[in-house]
């Protein structure tokens, strides 16, 4: 269970976060850095488990049926991941505490990062891909806030929704692809998949599930023809830039791509596939990186690039290009993420990140500029750092791909100019800023940055020294269970030194370098160049998509919807004709073996009644009370045909509803003309007919074929079980508590906020109030009658008594929650009535809303409770007790969940009814006092 710790505390740091708004700075800081800590304490506490090979799970059932469980798994890639996330996330929020301003919310920005932290930690360390495919959907939502945060400023929106708009679509595309995955092993756990790698690729789906998979880890991964989203993002605060955009999030793509390399990698398609992308991806980064004037347009540009030179590594075929693209990933998280802050610091203390503007930076801020330039050295590949030794990989690697077959060499060679490339974007970003004359027209007189902002810099320059200096120390033993956690098989040796001699890829090293500074001293004329071309705008390209897209999605919707309800009727009805009525044509005979029941005087004259009442409510349906009468019939014999069939649970259910629909349509037709007019003319009244008389032959057929047929029901399995599994006789209580739980619990939660939603509609509602009735009579002086008050008050406590009654004994015979609070709310509906909103108020001060609430989180706190036990959520317990004066009783946990039935039906049913209510109350007072003021 350990595992579950660490999401679970982020999880309670972001909660935690969003509650310091009150506190200083300093406080919100340290407590929102106490779950990331304890979180990192955990993983390191593993790590000797991990480093001796060991994969660690922890696991909790959820649906077994369908072999779905919360499940995470700590391996060594889920283990270096974790390290970055945890590591870089708690020196972001330190760093964050410096960086916004006193007018910033801190407490927002906090509770965001933790919520994004939580998303990439269930990514890395789940074991089933669709609780992984939540956490990736999660982190597509929390970037959208956390870009977004400055959301008075039009580019951080445009930014977040582009953001959103490309990984959600890939997001999409990579729950297609994992559910074909999960179709083709028969199992969402990830330890099947990765142990099915053969089965996979022979599969007919394999290239369908390869291509929708890797377009999730493209488009979240930044990589060509989806790279334009991550520059845009930019808009958003320099902490959440150097910890999304470089550390974290676009690592996710890299991270699925390289969780999946033991399943999905091998053949000609993977590699062809992700090395293209990513040569292309490396290549159009460094070009366009060198051409930026913002020094975080650089830098994402050439986050773009590395994520390219990653992605090209877990395409080439062999064993050390996945090595290397691990180590990669490590050097890159360091001093990108040490640059991002930096030029935050900048960008913090000067008002500009305008390299023509920042010049000279060197004499205001050195020690920030010493920093600076250690990081982007690395970012170079400048020998004694992280970012040479991984390069030096990268060189060495391709050199050996074999994937162009004879024009394989094209390979290193596009490799080293996309180095040197990189050196001359690095040797940009350091000479313009730091060197390059004096500043121009800075907005702010530029100074060093408080001593503590520095220090999350100087921890990851510190480690860009170390691990450049001391490979083998620090970071061989991380790399080996990293990389075999992606082979699965021991790991090819290799040696991570500074020096291997001279041989080709240090030429390589040396050929980049030589011809970066090249580039950089002769960029005018690549500026030249690049001014010639044509202007290519993404944003406006993707807004232009954004529009038609709009457009075309109002055309169609104008197609169907037209504001006509009937014309929605009809459609869905048509359907519902067709896919139910379609079946019957296929069968030889409509009779079945059995013989139908006889029918008695009983059901025929309760059947004629129904008939009658349903007829009586087409033909007066303009009248609208009559109407209202005669389908009140039909509901008071459906009820009796339930009592008839020994179903007295549905009959009371059903009577119950009935009162309390009637109650609400007399409510709402106060404000309806008694009357209504003629409107549909011969052709549609004969178009309405067909389709009903269509549906009743429809229904009728499948009814008698049903009744003339044999029925296999799961009935049987609920009598059998539902006093021995539920402790209840009634078995259809003990269904809705026990065995259909989870509907229940989602069907209170609906009616709850279908309740709120009528409580919104109807506050504040101008209505229409009626001086006279239909018949033009006015109203009644004496609004409430003291016989009708009289009787009411009378009733309510035995209503109530009579509620409590069909309450407790629900679990064994006729009643339950449901049925307790529909008697519950009548009997307090018909104070409203006889006495009047005011009234009412003044004796009762409910709030219907927190009622609901309250409601639907017994039901909810009662079916967490069976988790305690390590048991399924909503397992109810009953047992038998002795109880002096009682004697022995059964009590089952179901009691409580059906309180929280309960609780909700009486919260809902009075918050629609008594808002309905207080319409017709409030309004004639107002009329009243406008005539005395006459």
């Amino acid at each position: 269970m350990a595992l579950f710790w660490i999401p679970l505390l982020t999880t309670l740091g972001s909660l935690i976060s969003s509650l310091t708004a009150k506190l200083s700075r300093n406080q919100t800081a340290a407590i929102t850095l106490l779950a990331p800590i304890a979180a990192l304490a955990i993983c390191l506490y593993h790590a000797p488990a991990v480093f001796n090979g060991d994969i660690l799970y922890s696991q909790f059932n959820w649906l077994e049926q369908l072999n779905l469980s919360i499940s995470f798994r700590l391996d060594g890639l889920a283990f270096l991941f974790a390290l970055l996330i945890l590591g870089i996330g708690s020196l972001i929020i330190f760093y964050a505490r410096y960086y916004l301003s006193d007018k910033d919310s801190l407490s927002k920005l906090y509770a965001y990062l933790m919520l994004f932290m939580t998303a990439m930690l269930g990514i890395v360390l789940s074991n089933n891909v669709i609780q992984l495919w939540f956490c990736w959907e999660l982190t597509s939502i929390s970037s959208f806030l956390l870009i977004s945060y400055w959301n008075d400023k039009a580019e951080a929106r445009k930014g977040a929704l582009m953001a959103l708009t490309v990984t959600g679509a890939g997001g999409l595309a990579l729950l297609a692809g994992l559910m074909l995955i999960g179709n083709i092993v028969g199992s969402y756990q990830l330890d099947d998949i990765l142990a099915s790698g053969e089965l996979i690729k022979q599969s007919q789906w394999y290239e369908v599930t390869l291509v929708l998979i890797l377009l999730g880890a493209f488009t979240k991964s930044a990589q060509f023809p989806f790279h334009f989203w991550l520059p845009h993002a930019m808009a958003a605060p320099t902490p959440v830039s150097a910890y999304l955009h470089s550390a974290t999030m676009v690592k996710a793509g890299i991270f699925l791509m390289a969780r999946f390399y033991p399943a999905l990698a091998g053949t000609e398609m993977w590699f062809l596939l992700v090395s293209l992308t990513g040569l292309a991806t490396l290549l159009l980064g460094a070009y366009v990186a060198l051409f930026k004037h913002d020094l975080k347009g650089l830098l994402a540009y050439s986050t773009i690039s590395h994520l390219g030179l990653i992605t090209l590594l877990l395409g080439l075929d062999t064993e050390l290009a996945t090595v290397a693209a691990i180590f990669h990933i490590i050097n890159h998280a360091t001093f990108k993420a040490s640059l991002f802050m930096a030029t935050g610091i900048i960008d913090h203390e000067t008002g500009t990140r305008d390299m023509r503007k920042l010049n000279g930076m060197w004499r205001y801020m050195p020690y920030t500029a010493t920093l600076a330039m250690v990081a982007a050295s690395a970012m170079a590949g400048v020998p004694l750092l992280n970012g040479f030794l991984s390069k030096e990989m990268f060189f060495a690697e391709t050199l050996h791909s074999q994937l162009l077959g004879s024009m394989s060499w094209l390979i290193p060679v596009l490799a080293t100019v996309a180095g040197a490339f990189s050196v001359a974007y690095s040797a940009r970003f350091i000479h313009d800023v730091f060197f390059n004359g004096d500043p121009i027209d800075l907005p702010k007189q530029p100074h060093e940055a408080p001593r503590y902002m520095r220090v999350p810099i100087e921890v990851l320059v510190a480690l860009c020294f170390v691990v450049g200096m001391f490979p083998n120390y620090i970071v061989d033993g991380l790399l080996q269970v990293a990389s075999m956690a992606v082979l699965t098989e021991a790991t090819p040796v290799f040696e991570i030194a500074i020096w291997h001699g001279f041989n080709l890829p240090l030429l390589m090293s040396g050929v980049a370098v030589g011809g970066g500074i090249l580039i950089y001293t002769q960029r005018k004329y690549l500026f030249q160049f690049q001014a010639s071309l044509p202007s290519l705008s993404a944003k406006a390209m993707f807004d232009q998509a954004l529009d038609y897209l709009f457009i075309w999605s109002q055309k169609r919707i104008k197609q169907f919807e037209n504001g006509s309800l009937q014309r929605y009727t009809i459609l869905l009805i048509m359907l519902v004709l067709f896919a139910a009525g379609a079946p019957l044509f296929e069968m030889h005979q409509l009779v079945g073996q059995n013989t139908p029941h006889n029918i008695d005087m009983f059901n025929a004259v309760g059947t004629s009644l129904l008939i009658a009442g349903a007829l009586a409510t087409v033909i007066w349906h303009r009248h609208r009370m009559i109407a209202l009468l005669m389908i009140s019939v039909v509901g008071l014999m459906v009820s009796v045909a339930f009592t008839r069939f020994s179903a007295p649970d549905l009959a009371l259910t059903q009577l119950s509803v009935e009162v309390v629909t009637i109650v609400l349509l007399m409510l709402a037709l106060f404000f309806l003309p008694q009357h209504t007019p003629k409107e549909s003319s011969s052709i549609r009244v004969l178009r309405d007919l067909s389709i009903a008389s269509a549906c009743g032959v429809v229904i009728g057929s499948i009814c008698y074929a049903i009744i003339t047929r044999p029925l296999d029901s799961i009935s049987q399995f609920f009598i059998e079980n539902a006093k021995t599994g539920g402790g209840g006789t009634n078995v259809v209580n003990v269904i809705l508590v026990d065995f259909r739980g989870f509907d229940t619990l989602g069907e209170i939660t609906v009616l709850g906020i279908a309740a709120l939603g009528i409580y919104k509609v109807l506050v504040n509602l101008p209505l229409f109030m009626p001086a006279t009735d239909g018949e033009g009579r006015k109203w009644a002086k004496e609004k409430y009658p003291l016989l009708l008050a009289t009787i009411s008050q009378t009733l309510l406590p035995l209503a109530l008594l009579v509620s409590a009654f069909i309450f407790l004994r629900g679990h064994n015979l006729p009643g339950g929650g449901f049925i307790a609070g529909l008697i519950t709310a009548t009997a307090i509906i018909l104070q409203y009535i006889a006495h009047g909103s005011n009234w009412i108020a003044e004796r009762l001060t409910i709030n219907y809303r927190k009622i609901i609430a309250i409601g639907v989180m017994i039901a909810l706190i009662c079916g967490m409770g069976s988790l305690v036990f390590a048991r399924p959520f909503l397992t109810s317990w009953f047992d038998y007790f002795d109880i002096p004066l009682v004697g022995k009783t059964e009590l089952a946990s179901a009691l409580i969940f059906d309180l929280g039935v309960y609780v909700t039906v009486v919260g809902s049913t009075m918050m629609i009814l008594a808002s309905l209510g207080k319409l017709t109350a409030n309004e004639p007072n107002k009329q009243e006092k406008a005539r005395g003021a006459d």
